[in-house]
């Protein structure tokens, strides 16, 4: 079924949703992909869009609200002046081409766009179309896909190359710590060199932290997309079955959308057009939506919410955190003077509709400084400055 937002829910979102996190995802690929219509859908800004390479220079970057029905299902009972939601940022970095790595193509410029982000979205085009111009003149969503990792990996070995001429100079002083950081960098060099991206190299986490201030561009968490056309968005097409075989391969996520088809979506005000639309289309929910929450999970996020007759607001929280941790994604104050947590379960919310009923059926919860927030625990935290 599709879920449509109540009118009178949409008037209390906020129109700027704050991240709670600094957490942001990187729309790349080749030019001419789909990624400025991609970033227009999800942001309604209007990037510039042209049929050829290096149309946008300056990353446009845009946050984005989570859809999340749960958040108005909470405000729906508890009737707030104002509705929260979590939200990614996302930044629309201009196609990249082949010698990236080299500077070719402001390339430098792209790969430091690239640098920080926390993930990559990276959008495959999985159409034809003879009216749009492919940068090497045919449609191959593997090639182009092997393009972009390959300018990606060489500017990892440059870094690492470099990380490795410094420590070279200071391995003579017999430091334990420069020893052990100069044989993980060289180990990341030469699965590098062997085309393996660092994501995917077999190493320990304590290993992963020592090279975490080269911030290495192929270790950041990859998810697909594939644009197809508006025939292909329900079954796919051989473009999307490409894709799909490496993806599974790399243990990746992948989502296929059209872009096309869902910068139609964006130009309907009228909730029931966009819903009539939809069904046309096969679809319970746009592909944003979808690709939104596929974000959302590739950033190891979870949501926790906070509920009262001033704001519901849904929190961006890692996953793992603790309660105190959680409370300092409020404000620091929370975290330094945790003194407790009281946690009502939202299904259980749902069910006995307020927090006061919720707390004679005994469905609050006293939690501690090391109780591991769940993905939609409804939260109050105590705290003493």
């Amino acid at each position: 079924m599709l879920i449509t937002l109540p009118l009178i829910l949409k008037s209390l979102i906020s129109k700027s949703p704050d991240l709670s996190m600094s957490l942001s995802c990187g729309i790349v690929g080749l030019p001419n992909v789909g990624k400025s219509t991609l970033f227009n859908c999800l942001s309604g800004v209007k990037a510039r869009i042209a049929n050829f390479p290096f149309t946008t220079i300056e990353p446009n970057v845009t946050i984005v609200p989570v859809p999340d029905k749960r958040l108005y299902r909470i405000s729906e009972l508890v009737k707030p002046a104002k509705i929260t939601p979590a939200a990614v940022e996302f930044a629309d970095i201009a196609g990249l081409v082949r010698g990236a790595s080299k500077g070719e193509g402001l390339g430098n410029m792209f790969l430091g766009h690239i640098r920080e982000t926390d993930a990559i979205i990276h959008v495959l085009r999985c159409f034809d179309n003879d009216n749009i111009i492919h940068v090497d003149g045919s449609v191959d969503p593997l090639r182009d896909k092997e393009a972009v990792e390959f300018e990606l990996l060489m500017k990892d070995i440059e870094t690492v190359e470099n990380k490795i001429r410094k420590l070279e100079k200071a391995i003579k002083s017999n430091d334990k710590t420069i020893i052990e950081l100069m044989e993980t960098y060289r180990f990341y060099l030469d699965h590098l060199s062997k085309g393996i991206p660092a994501r995917r190299m077999n190493i320990t986490n304590e290993k992963a932290i020592l090279v975490k201030d080269a911030s290495l561009l192929t270790s950041k968490p990859v998810l697909y997309v594939c644009n197809v056309d508006e025939k292909s968005i329900l079954k796919g097409n051989r473009y999307v079955d490409m894709v799909q075989s490496f993806a599974i391969g790399e243990n990746t996520g992948v989502v296929v959308i059209s872009a096309a088809l869902e910068a139609e979506i964006t130009t309907m005000n009228d909730e029931d057009d966009r819903t009539m639309f939809l069904r046309e289309a096969g679809l319970n929910e746009p592909g944003i939506d979808k690709l939104l929450h596929e974000a959302y999970r590739l950033l190891n996020l979870s949501t926790y919410f906070t509920a009262g007759e001033k704001e519901v607001r849904a929190w961006t929280i890692r996953n793992g955190m603790d309660a105190r941790q959680a409370a300092g994604v409020i404000h620091s104050d929370f975290e330094k003077g945790f003194i407790r947590a009281e946690v009502i379960k939202y299904d259980d919310f749902i069910k006995y509709k307020s927090e006061t009923a919720c707390k004679e059926a005994g469905k609050m919860f006293v939690e501690g400084k090391d109780y591991m927030v769940q993905d939609g625990d409804m939260i109050y935290f105590r705290f003493n400055v």
